[in-house]
């Protein structure tokens, strides 16, 4: 009776070491004093400090980031609307074909969809003048197309498990739709909402393919930067540049992770408290 529960806990141990021991060992190699990343030369933090005075790791750092935070904060406003109209609004006229414009990018290759927006902002330049050169403002546009349909996804699926009788309370009590949407529905959705924004952030924080179709000659995000530096070789300074986005995205997660739970919790003691006193 014991060897099911036995199996499957080994099964999951050997799955989490499996995708978590290689990112342990990069950031105990990030603290290596060789040069060779797989030789161990003691600890040290050089590689660390050499980060800090490389202007091209900060300046690609600082476009990925200022192209992952626009990026992630449009897809979601346009990809909460989309979640939305699709769990809301029924079955409207071209609500299928909708539906299938939204969710494609999420079946679709990456490499097909670098290709596609290329030329698209190829015959954008030839037929209208825009954009002029590819850079900064394709990469955020592709990021964009490609990040809003798991913005949408998450949405949706919160919609869905949202308790409509309390948007159709408000609506009977006088509130009009504007405002049942500000002060009931995004609020209820608002963990899906923040959670579609950091899964989208991060998306576009370690593109690599989508990118590469997009960008420009003084582009050159964090990402690219990493992979033509591994093309020659994996040293300790990438270990240690991986290791720093490693504990960024997670702390960023976490923190995250407790300010909606905390969130959710009071929303729900809100809404106890709402039931009791008109109970």
């Amino acid at each position: 009776m014991n060897r099911r529960p036995t199996f499957l806990i080994t099964a999951l141990c050997f799955g989490f070491a499996f995708l978590y021991v290689p990112i342990l060992s990069m950031m105990v190699y990030s603290f290596n004093g060789s040069r060779l990343a797989t030789v161990w030369g003691g600890f040290s933090m050089k590689w660390y400090v050499s980060l800090l005075s490389n202007e091209k790791v900060i300046d690609a750092l600082i476009l990925s980031l200022k192209i992952a935070f626009i990026s992630a904060s449009v897809a979601t406003i346009l990809g909460t609307m989309a979640g939305i109209a699709l769990v809301r609004f029924g079955k409207f006229r071209g609500r299928s074909l909708f539906s299938g414009l939204v969710t494609a990018p999420l079946i679709m290759p990456e490499v097909i969809t670098g290709i596609s927006l290329l030329i698209f902002f190829i015959l954008m330049g030839h037929l209208v003048g825009w954009p002029s050169s590819r850079g900064f403002t394709t990469i955020t546009l592709a990021h964009i197309t490609f990040s809003m349909v798991f913005v949408t996804t998450i949405v949706s699926a919160r919609m869905q498990q949202a308790d409509r009788a309390i948007e159709e309370a408000a609506i009977d009590l006088g509130s009009r739709p504007w405002q049942v949407l500000f002060d009931i529905t995004l609020p209820v959705i608002s963990p899906a909402i923040w959670s579609g924004w950091l899964l989208a952030f991060t998306i576009s924080l370690d593109d690599v393919v989508i990118t590469t179709f997009t960008t420009g000659p003084g582009s050159t995000t964090l990402p690219l930067l990493i992979w033509s530096k591994v093309k020659l070789g994996v040293t300790p300074d990438i270990n240690a540049l991986a290791t720093l986005m490693v504990v960024t995205v997670g702390a960023g997660v976490i923190a995250a992770g407790i300010i909606m739970n905390r969130a959710e919790k009071r929303r729900l003691q809100d809404e106890r408290l709402a039931f009791r006193s008109n109970g």
